[in-house]
């Protein structure tokens, strides 16, 4: 493992769950999502209860680690926790609600697959979820507390696994590399062949490079939705 930096140690991770503890509340999940940003498949948001007072060192903001290293947290993170939950909401639920409410609803489907439920909630960003259990949103979360940082590398790990099976399913588009992010191969891909079933069209820099034989093209294979089975069988 890489060493944490010098500002990232000297951050108390643990100060919001301790605070929770410090009002009698004792399961505290952490929530954080991926996947706002790409052009193509699910969002997916996990929600992680941390047993008091665990550390976990090095585990932080899962955009500042490597695959390798995420991957390998993932494990750590999973041996570790009390609870894991994680919901996933399709790129055709984000054309149709936008992608900020398919985020809430990942979070919401999250929470909901813990049980017994959290007495509390940390959230990444300035949010508030529509349900009756105590939370707080947190700017940069992800960054100021290890149930977030823990919950964002579960949901990361977690939506490049779907990823990687999208891209047995449509090879040409390489989102095992990009996991469907703008980079500039996804964007010559998509004017090479147009959109495929997994892309959100709604989204700049897809719907009008949609083709209609990219939308038709696999529409059989993206019948067995590799997001659909992940979200149904938990964690991979």
């Amino acid at each position: 493992m890489a060493l944490e930096s010098k500002a990232n140690s000297e951050i108390d991770m643990l100060l919001y769950e301790r605070r929770a503890y410090h009002q009698g509340l004792r399961r505290v999940a952490g929530i954080d999502e991926a996947g706002r940003g790409p052009l193509a498949g699910p969002v997916v948001a996990a929600a992680v209860v941390l047993p008091s007072g665990l550390e976990l060192p090095g585990v932080r903001d899962s955009k500042m680690l490597s695959a390798a290293q995420r991957d390998e947290f993932f494990e750590t993170i999973l041996r570790s926790v009390i609870a894991v939950g994680v919901g996933c909401v399709s790129e055709a639920e984000i054309d149709r609600i936008n992608i900020l409410q398919a985020s809430f609803r990942a979070m919401l489907m999250a929470v909901r697959e813990i049980t017994p439920p959290p007495d509390f909630l940390l959230i990444d960003g300035p949010y508030t979820l529509p349900i009756m259990i105590a939370q707080q949103g947190i700017p940069r979360g992800d960054q100021l507390s290890l149930s977030i940082a823990a919950a964002s590398i579960v949901a990361k790990v977690h939506r490049d696994r779907i990823m990687n099976e999208y891209h047995r399913l449509y090879p040409e588009y390489g989102f095992d590399q990009h996991k469907g992010y703008a980079t500039r191969r996804h964007l010559e891909s998509l004017r090479k062949h147009g959109a495929c079933p997994i892309h959100r069209v709604s989204f700049r820099g897809v719907g009008q490079k949609t083709a209609n034989e990219g939308l038709t093209k696999g529409g059989d294979k993206a019948k067995e939705r590799p997001a659909g089975r992940a979200a149904r069988r938990g964690i991979p």
